[in-house]
C-alpha cells in the first residue's frame, strides 16, 4: 500500500509537470509568433531618419553678403546674409543652413511629405510637384528670419520639364504631422517665374515651399476606406496613394476612422475608375514594413491590407519600389 501511494504521487507530479510544460511551450510559441506592432515612437524615428538622410547642410558667414549655393540636384539657392535677423536684430558669425529637396514619390513617402493641396473650399486633393523644399537658417542654434526673402533656381528637367501651370505653395504641418500645401497667390503665380525654362521661385522666407499645380481629372469622385491589420492606426503606420502615370505626386489618407478601423480619404476627391497603387507602411526592428496593392477605384471603395501582404525592406528597397510604380 505504501508503495502504491508513492507510485501514485510520482505519476501525478509527472503528469502535472508535463501539462505545465506543454502549456508554457504553447504560450511561448504564441507569444513569439505573434506579429509585433510598431510603437508611435519607432514609426516617428524611422521617418526622422529618412528626413536626416535627405537633409543637406551648408555654412557661410553672416558678412558674406549675397551667397549662392548649389545643391545635390543642381538647385541654386540665393540668400542675402545682410537680410538675416534674430528677433529683428542683425546677426554675426557662422550661419548654418539646413536644406531638403524632394522630387519623386519614393522620398515623399519615406519622409512623409506627400503632395496634398488645399482647395478653396478647405478640402485637400492631389497636386503635382516641380519640387518640394525646406530651408532653415540658424545662428548658434537659433532659428533666423529674413527680411528680403530667399530665391531658388530649380532645373525643370528634374520633374519632366517646365510646366506653365505651376505656381508657388507654402507648406503647413499640423499637430498630427499632416503636411498640407497652401497656394501662395495663384493670380501672380505666388512668386514663381520662368527663367530660361527653369523655375525661379522667390520665397518669402524659410520653411516648406513647393512648386505645384492641381491634378486634374474630370471623372466623378468618391471617398475610399483602407482597412489595415489590427493594432495599426495613424499613430504607427500610414497609407499613401500613387496615381498611375503621375511620377511627381503622392496622395495620403490623413485620417483614421476608429469605427471602421480604417484609413480614410474623407474629402471625396478620388476619381472613380482611377488606376493606382495603394501603399501601407509601418516599421519593425528599425526597418520598413510595407505592402503595395494595385487598385482600380470604384464608388465608395474599401480596400483591405492583411498581415500576409506585408514585406520588410531598407530605405533603398522601399524607395526603389515606390519610384518603380507606373
Amino acid at each position: 500500500m505504501k508503495h502504491f501511494k508513492h507510485l501514485f504521487t510520482t505519476l501525478t507530479i509527472t503528469a502535472l509537470t508535463l501539462i505545465t510544460s506543454c502549456s508554457t511551450k504553447e504560450e511561448s510559441t504564441d507569444f513569439y509568433t505573434s506579429d509585433p506592432v510598431a510603437t508611435p515612437a519607432e514609426f516617428e524615428n524611422i521617418r526622422q531618419q529618412a528626413m536626416d538622410d535627405n537633409t543637406q547642410h551648408f555654412q557661410f558667414d553672416a558678412n558674406d553678403g549675397f551667397v549662392t549655393l548649389t545643391t545635390t540636384n543642381g538647385v541654386q539657392i540665393s540668400i542675402n546674409t545682410a537680410c538675416l535677423t534674430l528677433n529683428g536684430d542683425p546677426v554675426s558669425g557662422t550661419i548654418d543652413l539646413e536644406y531638403v529637396e524632394i522630387f519623386e514619390k519614393g522620398n515623399m513617402l519615406l519622409t512623409n511629405k506627400p503632395t496634398m493641396g488645399r482647395l478653396p473650399n478647405g478640402d485637400k486633393t492631389l497636386i503635382i510637384t516641380g519640387g518640394e523644399f525646406f530651408l532653415e537658417a540658424t545662428n548658434n542654434g537659433l532659428a533666423l528670419d529674413t527680411n528680403c526673402g530667399v530665391s531658388l533656381l530649380v532645373p525643370s528637367g528634374l520633374t519632366g520639364g517646365f510646366d506653365p501651370a505651376m505656381t508657388l505653395w507654402n507648406g503647413d504641418i499640423d499637430e498630427e504631422g499632416n503636411l498640407t500645401w497652401e497656394e501662395v497667390n495663384p493670380a501672380t503665380n505666388g512668386g514663381l517665374f520662368n527663367e530660361n525654362g527653369q523655375y525661379y521661385a522667390a520665397l518669402e522666407g524659410f520653411g516648406w515651399s513647393n512648386i505645384d499645380r492641381f491634378y486634374n481629372d474630370p471623372r466623378p469622385k468618391t471617398q475610399i476606406l483602407v482597412k489595415v491589420p489590427e493594432g495599426y492606426s495613424f499613430n504607427n503606420s500610414a497609407v499613401y496613394l500613387s496615381y498611375d502615370g503621375e511620377a511627381y505626386g503622392l496622395a495620403s489618407l490623413d485620417t483614421f476612422e476608429e469605427v471602421h478601423q480604417a484609413f480614410s480619404e474623407h474629402y471625396g476627391q478620388i476619381p472613380i475608375g482611377l488606376e493606382c497603387h495603394l501603399i501601407f507602411i509601418t516599421t519593425e526592428n528599425d526597418v520598413w514594413k510595407y505592402a503595395i496593392k494595385p487598385v482600380t477605384i470604384t464608388n465608395d471603395d474599401i480596400i483591405i491590407f492583411t498581415l500576409d501582404d506585408l514585406v520588410t525592406g531598407d530605405s533603398d528597397t522601399v524607395h526603389g519600389a515606390i519610384n518603380a510604380l507606373p
